[in-house]
Protein backbone atom coordinates (compact mmCIF):
# COMPACT_ATOMS: atom_id res chain seq x y z
CA UNK A 1 0.00 0.00 0.00
CA UNK A 2 1.41 3.14 -0.72
CA UNK A 3 1.40 6.27 1.77
CA UNK A 4 2.52 9.84 1.79
CA UNK A 5 2.07 11.12 5.30
CA UNK A 6 2.87 15.31 5.81
CA UNK A 7 3.90 16.54 9.19
CA UNK A 8 5.53 19.74 10.35
CA UNK A 9 2.29 22.19 9.58
CA UNK A 10 1.34 24.96 12.08
CA UNK A 11 0.79 28.49 13.39
CA UNK A 12 3.23 30.77 12.70
CA UNK A 13 3.99 34.39 12.63
CA UNK A 14 4.59 36.43 9.54
CA UNK A 15 8.08 36.15 9.11
CA UNK A 16 8.61 33.01 10.42
CA UNK A 17 9.48 29.51 9.35
CA UNK A 18 8.33 25.64 9.75
CA UNK A 19 10.02 22.42 8.10
CA UNK A 20 7.47 20.02 6.56
CA UNK A 21 8.70 16.48 6.05
CA UNK A 22 6.59 13.89 3.86
CA UNK A 23 7.09 10.22 5.23
CA UNK A 24 6.24 7.65 2.51
CA UNK A 25 6.55 3.87 1.81
CA UNK A 26 4.86 1.43 -0.61
CA UNK A 27 6.97 2.83 -3.99
CA UNK A 28 10.44 3.26 -5.26
CA UNK A 29 10.88 6.88 -3.56
CA UNK A 30 14.42 7.18 -4.73
CA UNK A 31 13.89 6.53 -8.36
CA UNK A 32 10.96 8.77 -7.92
CA UNK A 33 10.84 12.88 -8.83
CA UNK A 34 8.37 14.37 -6.12
CA UNK A 35 5.98 17.35 -5.59
CA UNK A 36 4.75 19.71 -3.10
CA UNK A 37 1.04 21.57 -3.73
CA UNK A 38 -0.78 23.42 -1.29
CA UNK A 39 -4.51 24.41 -1.30
CA UNK A 40 -5.73 27.71 0.06
CA UNK A 41 -9.42 27.75 1.96
CA UNK A 42 -11.53 28.20 -1.44
CA UNK A 43 -9.03 27.89 -4.09
CA UNK A 44 -7.70 25.00 -6.17
CA UNK A 45 -4.79 23.28 -6.05
CA UNK A 46 -1.18 25.09 -6.14
CA UNK A 47 1.98 23.37 -7.41
CA UNK A 48 4.79 24.93 -4.90
CA UNK A 49 8.10 22.77 -5.56
CA UNK A 50 9.40 19.62 -7.78
CA UNK A 51 12.91 17.37 -7.11
CA UNK A 52 13.89 14.85 -8.69
CA UNK A 53 14.97 11.54 -7.52
CA UNK A 54 18.44 12.00 -6.76
CA UNK A 55 17.77 15.33 -5.07
CA UNK A 56 19.94 17.59 -8.11
CA UNK A 57 17.58 19.39 -9.61
CA UNK A 58 14.68 21.31 -8.05
CA UNK A 59 12.23 23.44 -9.29
CA UNK A 60 9.88 26.56 -7.63
CA UNK A 61 6.45 28.23 -8.63
CA UNK A 62 6.97 32.24 -8.30
CA UNK A 63 5.81 32.96 -5.96
CA UNK A 64 8.03 30.73 -3.89
CA UNK A 65 10.91 34.01 -4.29
CA UNK A 66 13.75 32.26 -2.68
CA UNK A 67 11.82 31.34 0.60
CA UNK A 68 11.56 27.42 0.24
CA UNK A 69 13.45 24.76 -0.25
CA UNK A 70 12.80 21.28 -1.00
CA UNK A 71 15.39 18.52 -0.26
CA UNK A 72 14.93 14.53 0.57
CA UNK A 73 16.60 11.76 2.25
CA UNK A 74 16.24 8.42 0.09
CA UNK A 75 17.53 6.20 2.68
CA UNK A 76 14.59 7.34 5.11
CA UNK A 77 12.19 7.92 1.97
CA UNK A 78 11.73 10.98 3.52
CA UNK A 79 10.65 14.11 1.15
CA UNK A 80 11.09 18.03 3.02
CA UNK A 81 9.91 21.42 2.42
CA UNK A 82 11.86 24.16 4.41
CA UNK A 83 9.63 27.16 4.31
CA UNK A 84 11.24 30.75 5.53
CA UNK A 85 9.99 34.39 5.66
CA UNK A 86 6.24 32.79 5.68
CA UNK A 87 3.31 34.87 4.50
CA UNK A 88 -0.08 35.07 5.18
CA UNK A 89 -0.63 34.30 1.79
CA UNK A 90 1.38 31.12 2.11
CA UNK A 91 -1.97 29.55 4.84
CA UNK A 92 -3.14 26.70 3.49
CA UNK A 93 -2.99 22.82 3.56
CA UNK A 94 0.28 21.51 2.05
CA UNK A 95 0.61 18.28 0.65
CA UNK A 96 3.21 15.70 -1.01
CA UNK A 97 2.46 13.67 -4.22
CA UNK A 98 4.93 11.58 -6.29
CA UNK A 99 5.87 12.64 -9.87
CA UNK A 100 2.78 11.86 -11.59
CA UNK A 101 0.44 13.19 -8.86
CA UNK A 102 -1.34 9.82 -8.84
CA UNK A 103 -0.29 9.18 -5.56
CA UNK A 104 -0.61 12.03 -2.81
CA UNK A 105 -1.15 12.61 0.73
CA UNK A 106 -3.33 14.25 2.84
CA UNK A 107 -1.63 17.20 4.11
CA UNK A 108 -0.35 19.33 6.96
CA UNK A 109 -2.47 22.72 7.84
CA UNK A 110 0.11 25.72 7.53
CA UNK A 111 -1.36 28.86 9.14
CA UNK A 112 0.35 32.51 9.09
CA UNK A 113 -1.31 34.35 11.24
CA UNK A 114 -0.51 37.44 13.62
Amino acid sequence: EVQLVESGGGLVQPGGSLRLSCVTSGFAFSSSGMRWFRQAPGKGPEWVSTINSVGTTTYYADFVEGRFTISRNNSMNTLYLQMNSLKPEDTAVSYCSDYSEHNRGRGTQVTVSS
